[in-house]
């Protein structure tokens, strides 16, 4: 497949055909936009929307309207290919602040490696159980900085609730965690996601990186998906493009909080 094509199953499959992605939650389509509302630890916002010059500022304006009425913060991630051009300023001009820009990039999995050498006295062990969750969020904690609690309370609903979904490993040394990804599945498409791959400081630079790049692969393959697909950001995108993967478009989270009176 081009990679327009590709991009065009990527929309068609995970954001206009996107599935809840954990208990709680609801995925529907309004009007123009569609959106996923779900507790306060959730991923709430805006996953995909078809607008132009016309109808944005009223589309815009309708999901402020939804998510304050229920006291949610929400993020509208918008893609390079999104339109109307402007959407990103208008989002501004709304009260959204824009976080960094990343770049989505998708590889055909059963082309890349499927395993890769640990540093000594490293092992990749999946996460299953809470005690590993609150080492997945210790670890993120210290990689990328800031509060990633919100991150274990959906990684534990996903294992409670619908364990098929979702997958997370840790790389330890010895007892101490040192690195932890996750992968996000979703059943019925092509696509499987790749997401966290946090190293803390002292062990980056050992290929931690590309082994939980592979171990996860290796699980979307043996689950039926064709593709994985990454948001990377500039410190992984090097990486991710020597291993195979290729970058189809650019992808930047806004983010809205309700103000109070």
């Amino acid at each position: 497949m081009t990679d327009d094509a590709i991009l065009a199953l990527y929309d068609r499959q995970l954001r206009l055909g996107a599935r809840p992605d954990g208990p709680g939650v609801r995925v529907e389509r309004a009007g123009p936009v569609v959106r996923q509302t779900g507790p306060a630890h959730a991923c709430n916002g805006v996953l995909w929307s078809g607008l132009d010059e016309r109808d944005a500022d009223a589309a815009v304006a309708e999901q402020i309207r939804h998510f304050t009425a229920l006291g949610l913060p929400f993020e509208w991630k918008v893609y390079g290919h999104d339109g109307p051009a402007d959407l990103a300023e208008r989002l501004r001009a709304a009260g959204f602040d824009a976080e960094d820009e990343e770049t989505l990039m998708v590889a055909e999995a059963a082309t890349l490696p499927l395993s890769v050498d640990l540093p000594e006295g490293v092992e990749l062990v999946p996460v299953t159980d809470a005690a590993g969750v609150e080492l997945v969020t210790r670890v993120h904690d210290r990689a990328f900085g800031g509060d990633s609690s919100h991150i274990g309370r959906q990684l534990l609903d996903r294992l409670a609730a619908a364990p098929d979904t979702v997958a997370a490993v840790l790389a330890l040394a010895g007892d101490e965690p040192v690195s932890a990804a996750r992968l996000e599945l979703y059943p019925g498409t092509d696509f499987a996601g790749l997401w966290g791959g946090g190293t803390v400081e002292a062990w980056r630079g050992k290929g931690l990186y590309r082994a939980l790049v592979a171990f996860r692969t290796r699980i979307a393959v043996e689950r039926g998906h064709r593709y994985v697909q990454v948001d990377a950001a500039d410190t992984s995108r090097p990486i991710l493009h020597r291993l195979g993967f290729t970058a189809l478009t650019t992808t930047t989270p806004y983010v809205y909080v309700p103000r109070t009176p």
